[in-house]
């Protein structure tokens, strides 16, 4: 199984590298959205809700999980042309990635507000889920730069991380969970107990994943003295595992992120990561844009690699 996945995961990364998620193309994460929302406007009600947000999270997976399971089960059955399984592989495998997509949503927030403020606000409302309308030009690239380093792990490293584990299954189930987060997973009136299960989840889904990305974000910047920097600020996030990028980040441009923020009108107090408030440059944002890249590349090499010596 492991030699069948070299060409379907060379496949998607070179069309994400291309394509990106082209908006005209379905894409299962929507579905996924969606059935995450029909079953929160359902359940999300009345008492026991903690037991009905862990009923509903565990089912998505699951199915997630099993249909994802069998299907590549039938299609690497001995009637049907050894080619089918692959693309289906492959066309999975490029849903899961989203490296060109966030990099191109960085620059365009970077674009944007240097454009107008109210432009740099609406941008990068659509990739961050705090409020903001009352962002000033230095928080709108903060928030970019933040979203660039925390995806960096949940949108790159982590599905390949799930994907050597436990193939095309576990890294969709992956999705799975990382959506439910993004939907369910806050701390607020309405999700804290029903979305409280989906967030755990979550949680240990990335633990390894975000430690990961931070360890190859510091070795490929070559500054390894940064170790003890990300040590110190990757645990003074809400998150027990976005810190960790976000601390390299912060460490190798020699900036701050964290502090603050709006979430559904109510201000949420974070620690700061770092210690240095500077003025944030679209230089600094090609900057990090090439190291994204760059753990992007280390990170794809390294599972051929494994898999070629399994």
């Amino acid at each position: 199984m492991c030699h069948e996945l070299i060409l379907p995961l060379v496949a998607a990364w070179l069309s994400d590298l291309l394509l990106g998620d082209p908006r005209w193309l379905p894409h299962p994460v929507v579905g996924f959205g969606h059935m995450i929302a029909r079953g929160e406007r359902m359940l999300n009600r009345g008492s026991h809700r903690m037991a009905k947000g862990a009923l509903m999270t565990i089912l998505l997976d699951s199915i997630v999980f099993f249909s994802t399971f069998f299907l590549l089960r039938i299609l690497h059955a001995d009637a049907l042309p050894h080619y089918v399984a692959c693309v289906v592989s492959g066309i999975l495998i490029f849903y899961c990635l989203a490296g060109t997509t966030l990099i191109r949503e960085v620059r365009e927030v970077f674009r944007a507000v240097d454009r107008s403020l109210d432009k740099g606000r609406r941008q990068v409302g659509r990739i961050v889920g705090r409020d903001t309308a009352q962002l000033s030009a230095q928080e709108v690239r903060t928030a970019a730069l933040e979203t660039l380093a925390e995806n960096l792990s949940d949108g790159v490293v982590a599905p390949l991380f799930w994907l050597a584990v436990g193939g095309v299954p576990a890294m969709l189930t992956y999705k799975m969970i990382n959506t439910q987060d993004s939907m369910i997973g806050y701390r607020n009136a309405r999700y804290k107990d029903f979305g409280c299960w989906a967030a755990r989840i979550d949680d240990v889904a990335n633990y390894v994943p975000a430690r990961l990305t931070a360890m190859l974000m510091v070795v490929l910047s070559g500054r390894w003295s940064l170790f003890s920097y990300v040590w110190k600020y990757g645990r003074c996030h809400a998150s027990p595992n976005s810190g960790y990028p976000e601390a390299a980040l912060s460490g190798i441009l020699g900036c701050r992120f964290g502090g603050p923020h709006h979430y559904f009108g109510e201000l949420v107090e974070k620690p700061y990561i770092g210690d240095r408030d500077r003025p944030l440059t679209s230089a600094d944002m090609e900057r990090s844009v090439r190291l994204s890249r760059s753990v992007e590349v280390v990170t794809i090499v390294t599972i051929i690699s494994i898999y070629s010596l399994l």
